[in-house]
């Protein structure tokens, strides 16, 4: 009887070993990104970033500024590879509208209103 207890030990460790093994192979469920997956998607993040900045007839330079956490080898790399593809299909590039701070627009409209405010007053 004594012979089968350590058989039974040696079964069920290595059922545990086995069972740990197969759970920490499903690591990329869990969200575990590993080094080489990261620097892919950073790689395609900033070629995404330099292929929208041509596309917008930004310059490069404009783009480095405005993206200084991209790396700016995938941004060239972006931006080159849509300017190519631009030339080739006739694309006329899409500028972006100027910004317009929304905070001066109801300054504006606040010292215009002061102004009626104090005629008002004075009436």
């Amino acid at each position: 009887m004594e012979t089968t207890r350590p058989a039974m030990r040696h079964t069920v460790f290595t059922l545990c070993i086995l069972s740990a093994a197969a759970l920490l192979s499903g690591c990329e469920a869990l969200g575990i990104e590993s080094a080489t997956q990261v620097n892919a998607k950073k790689d395609a993040e900033g070629k995404a970033i330099g292929s929208a900045c041509r596309h917008a007839v930004r310059s490069i330079e404009d783009c480095f500024g405005s993206y200084p956490r991209a790396g700016k080898a995938a941004v060239f790399a972006g931006w080159k590879e849509m300017d190519e593809y631009m030339r080739e299909n006739s694309i006329v590039g899409m500028p972006a509208e100027p910004v317009t701070n929304p905070g001066q627009d109801k300054a504006g409209d606040a010292s215009h209103g002061d102004k009626a405010a104090t005629a008002a007053r004075t009436s």
